[in-house]
């Protein structure tokens, strides 16, 4: 892994680089993580409009939903986009459940390299800015890579959540 990454807000000057990534994540079976990756980037304008379009209070159409930030792990050199993290600023009930403050991925390609930990140490830098003192994570049971990088990084779980599908999440919350 290059020491050279950074956490960067989507802008089209990642156009290429994002639709590969976007590509990766397609061309392989898992879930994608997070979910704002699932958005369809054929009309790139119209997808960047849908990460910046809920991520202050005042944005938001559903009140049901949280206002949430994401950002792109790239490389500085390359300007490869390898992972994407979704901040959530606050909780709602399912979010505190089963899908925590922050959803996070790295493209299939790239696993196993290091890149998890180090997306989930910037964002936790920026999570501690935001003025939030706890953060909630959540992985799927078994899921052990996530689980090891969460208890990296001062991961203290708390309790298993079973959802509605079946699937259980393990939660951890993280204190500054």
């Amino acid at each position: 892994m290059s020491n050279s990454v950074e956490l960067v807000k989507p802008s089209a000057a990642y156009k290429k680089e994002y639709l590969s990534f976007y590509e990766d994540w397609m061309s392989d079976e898992q879930d994608i993580t997070p979910w704002v990756v699932r958005k369809d980037p054929s009309d790139f304008d119209s997808m960047l409009e849908f990460l910046y379009a809920e991520d202050t209070e005042e944005k938001l159409q559903n009140k049901s939903f949280v206002p949430h930030s994401t950002y792109w792990l790239t490389d500085s050199y390359s300007k490869k986009v390898v992972g994407a993290v979704n901040i959530r600023h606050r909780l709602n009930e399912k979010l505190l459940n089963s899908g925590g403050h922050i959803g996070y991925g790295i493209r299939p390609s790239e696993r196993r390299k290091g890149y998890a930990s180090v997306l989930l140490a910037l964002t936790l830098e920026i999570t501690r800015d935001m003025g939030l003192n706890k953060v909630l994570l959540v992985c799927d049971k078994g899921n052990v890579a996530s689980e090891k990088t969460i208890l990296k990084h001062g991961g203290q779980f708390e309790s298993e959540y079973v959802e509605d599908n079946g699937n259980v999440v393990r939660r951890f919350w993280i204190f500054f």
